[in-house]
């Protein structure tokens, strides 16, 4: 629903500083200023952020409210959504399969979804599509994702089912050849689940249930419709616009909403001690414990993640959000230098339903930074304050 917006939302509940704020690392008082500033000109309803270093939690900061209605801040167990970082289990699920010998990512896409052959190609080249391609965004599909955003009477409504997809496939087009260069696609991660699903008999979420999330020990992640156990500390999530007369305006999604058929690409839903965990996984950071590292190798071994890192493709000539050009690797973005040997810093956002999210590593110095807000803003600055935030950590890990 929509409702007036208070000025000040996230200064006017004030935000919750690290309780030994006296021992946080150098930037971190910095980051957390731009933080504030920018969530206090955005009119964020509540966000976190935490930087790690070697896999534990060195700094974070909690902003603002987890509920306005409730009056709910945001704590250690707020739970968020992730939206597009999600894309990185896919990425690690195909790459599974791959080391197993169930797969190649030079192999067809219509050998396992021959439903493709049914969109417009102009170039003649579906056929050509690869795994390697949708991992790194290079099939050739279109972005935005649907182009049906007129409000017209005939258009489509975002699909919720691999059948309505499919059924919207004639509808859709290459727009460009394959392989030739960077547009980002939901769809292409909906259809390496569906490659997963195929191959493993596994419904996705199942299977990243049983073959990351489980032995990684993320106990509190989860997908779709949040379990009762944890139900309290589900995040409520916004969009900050203003209506027609130029008064601001909170869209409050709800607490509850259903991704449908777009979970493998951004669905899932953890608080941040999850993402910590993950991040120490993806930086190596078992500090000596080798059952631990023995474990993590079970999931993915650290030459398959360094592999993933390398670049496979130049997203464009825009600075990214380190400041930087960016690349994509296989399920991941890259920052900085794009050597053979991979880039300095690796990571996703996310963005869906007033999320917003970040995760960025530097697997040379063990290093992640995470940032997590329950609203979105479309007021003026709002973009380039996220922007900054985003900058801030990603300095903060060099």
């Amino acid at each position: 629903m929509l409702t007036a917006l208070a000025l000040g939302a996230g200064a006017g509940v004030g935000a919750q500083p690290l309780s030994a704020q006296e021992s946080a690392p150098a930037g971190w008082s910095a980051f957390v200023r731009t933080f504030d500033a920018g969530a206090d000109s955005a009119h964020i309803v509540g966000g976190s952020a935490v930087l790690v270093r070697d896999g534990r939690v060195v700094a974070r900061h909690d902003y603002g409210l987890a509920d306005r209605a409730r009056g709910q801040r945001v704590d250690d167990r707020t739970l968020f959504h992730y939206g597009s970082i999600t894309k990185t289990l896919t990425a690690i699920a195909v790459l599974q399969l791959r080391d197993r010998g169930r797969l190649t990512l030079d192999d067809r896409v219509t050998r396992y979804l021959p439903e493709l052959r049914r969109m417009h190609d102009p170039y003649g080249a579906m056929d050509s599509i690869t795994i390697r391609m949708l991992l790194s965004h290079s099939a050739g599909f279109q972005n935005p994702t649907w182009p049906y955003t007129q409000g017209k009477d005939w258009e489509p409504f975002e699909p919720t089912s691999w059948d309505q997809l499919v059924a919207m496939m004639p509808y859709q087009e290459l727009h460009f050849r394959p392989g030739t260069r960077w547009s980002y696609s939901n769809p292409a991660y909906i259809y390496l689940a569906r490659i997963v699903e195929q191959l493993t008999g596994d419904p996705w979420e199942v299977y990243v249930q049983k073959n990351i999330l489980t032995p990684l020990g993320l106990s509190r992640s989860y997908f779709g419709a949040t379990p009762y156990w944890l139900a309290a500390d589900r995040a409520d999530s916004y969009a900050i616009v203003r209506d027609s007369t130029g008064r601001e305006v909170v869209h409050d999604f709800g607490r509850e909403f259903d991704p449908g058929v777009t979970i493998p690409n951004g669905g899932w839903n953890a608080p941040l001690a999850d993402l910590v965990t993950y991040a120490a996984f993806l930086t190596g950071a078992s500090r000596g414990d080798t059952a631990l590292a023995r474990r993590w190798d079970s999931v993915l071994p650290r030459s398959t993640l360094q592999e993933m890192w390398r670049p496979v493709i130049a997203v464009g000539d825009s600075a990214g959000p380190g400041g930087v050009p960016e690349s994509m690797g296989l399920g991941f973005f890259l920052l900085g230098d794009a050597a053979p040997a991979g880039a300095s810093i690796v990571g996703h956002t996310g963005s869906q339903a007033g999320f917003l999210a970040f995760l960025w590593i530097n697997p040379a110095n063990r290093s992640a930074g995470i940032t997590a807000l329950n609203s979105n803003s479309a007021l003026p600055g709002g973009p380039e304050a996220f922007a900054r935030m985003n900058r801030e950590m990603v300095r903060l890990l060099h």
